[in-house]
């Protein structure tokens, strides 16, 4: 067994809610207790370094709780589990960019870099430490409904950005902005859940909305109103939609 795998169950989920609840705002955490650790000095080296450390905490944190004879990218649903069912998600994204392109303008000031870091490198990170730490381990470590043990992870990454908007300075919005990443960190694991606990569906969602938000400029009232909200919601629970249809179909060609 792995060094921390022969502990009670609700030490094992701490753990885990500890690492991911934690695993953003390390730095932070070494600021406040008087040893800050400073930022490379490139574009994005503080998230960049804010996200590796996570990525760290999730791979280390795996490496202590996986069950025996579990791969360290097995526990965290970084295995391969054919390419169709993200192909499906990315099919399911396409409203998503049409609607965006509708309700907003090209963002001109985008560059290669910004796309790489906001919308895949970052949106990795967050997997790997959301839904590969805190539901493809832990499904894997505890007893229980995948539905109960997708929502610590959701409710964690809500909190991290609301947070990011401010907390409760941040007011209406902060909490508005909050409540609506938590439903997407469900829906990202749910789609991982149809495709076999594996982090790549929910990725391939995250990163092809997220470069959408970024390739397209939105007012404020527009990102934050009912339609863009709409738009993204609508766009997660067709993707859930499609991929259900075809793990059922191809369930039943196996058969």
């Amino acid at each position: 067994m792995t060094v921390l795998s022969r502990l009670p169950a609700a030490m094992r989920l701490l753990l885990v809610v500890l690492g991911v609840g934690l695993g953003l705002n390390l730095r932070d955490i070494a600021a406040a207790i008087g040893t800050p650790i400073p930022a490379p000095p490139i574009p994005y080296g503080g998230s960049l370094l804010d996200n590796t450390l996570a990525v760290l905490v999730a791979l280390l944190l795996a490496a202590l709780l996986r069950p025996r004879g579990m791969s360290l990218l097995a526990s965290l649903g970084l295995r391969g589990n054919g390419r169709s069912g993200p192909m499906w998600v990315l099919l399911a994204s396409l409203p998503c960019w049409l609607g965006l392109a509708l309700l907003g303008t090209p963002n001109t000031a985008l560059t290669a870099l910004d796309a790489t870091m906001l919308a895949v490198l970052f949106p990795l990170a967050e997997e790997v430490l959301f839904r590969g730490l805190g539901f493809a381990l832990l499904v894997k470590i505890m007893r229980g409904p995948w539905a109960l043990l997708a929502l610590p992870q959701a409710l964690l990454f809500g909190w991290v950005h609301w947070l990011g908007f401010g907390g409760f300075d941040g007011g209406g919005t902060a909490l508005f902005v909050g409540a609506v990443i938590a439903l997407g960190g469900f829906i990202f694991a749910w789609l991982d859940h149809l495709d076999g606990d594996t982090l790549w569906c929910g990725l391939v969602l995250h990163v092809s909305m997220n470069l959408a938000w970024n390739v397209f400029s939105l007012d404020d009232a527009v990102a934050l109103g009912w339609q863009a909200t709409g738009l993204r919601i609508g766009t997660a629970l067709l993707a859930v939609a499609i991929l259900a249809w075809h793990m059922r179909r191809r369930r039943q060609t196996r058969l």
